[in-house]
């Protein structure tokens, strides 16, 4: 297992250009579009991948530990999002503004023109695709939980290593 944590920034990195194409391929190749919850899961995996390219550039043992912390943070940040993207998919409770248009407040006729151009071509409550019963929001909470578990426990690896 210690390789693997030795390792942890390269799965990471892996980890986030698999996923990054994985919702390209799903949204380019399977035309399975995006709402605005959607896309805010994606910026976390991207800023890993920055990350990893930071800890290479400034390789030591002490960095890497605040690479791993800041790799799991971002990791932390996709899981939420993408648990509460699952609440708004099963109604637990309403998306945000950008989810979806709310015409009750439009009071003038160019008021309702804006909401509906302005309106996100996808609800964030209607789920594009699902295996078993969970959503690509579900998958990506499952698996940004994981990474953020994996990454504590590395960061924990190698502090007791430079101990």
């Amino acid at each position: 297992m210690s390789y693997l944590f030795k390792h942890s920034l390269w799965i990471a990195l892996f980890a986030s250009i698999g996923t990054l194409g994985t919702v390209f391929v799903a949204e380019y190749g399977f035309l399975l579009k995006p709402c605005v919850l959607c896309v805010y899961q994606r910026w976390p995996y991207a800023a890993v991948i920055a990350i990893v390219i930071l800890a290479l550039i400034f390789r030591n043992s002490l960095s890497r530990i605040y690479f791993q912390g800041a790799a799991a943070i971002a990791f932390a940040v996709t899981s939420g999002v993408g648990a509460y993207h699952v609440g708004v998919e099963k109604g637990w409770w309403l998306g945000s503004a950008e989810c979806s248009a709310d015409t009750s407040a439009s009071l003038s006729l160019q008021d309702l023109r804006a909401q509906i151009m302005s309106a996100p071509l996808v609800k964030c409550n209607e789920v594009a695709w699902e295996l078993f019963g969970i959503s690509m929001a579900g998958y990506n909470f499952l698996f940004a939980a994981v990474m953020v578990i994996f990454m504590i426990a590395a960061m924990w690896q190698n502090l007791t290593e430079a101990k």
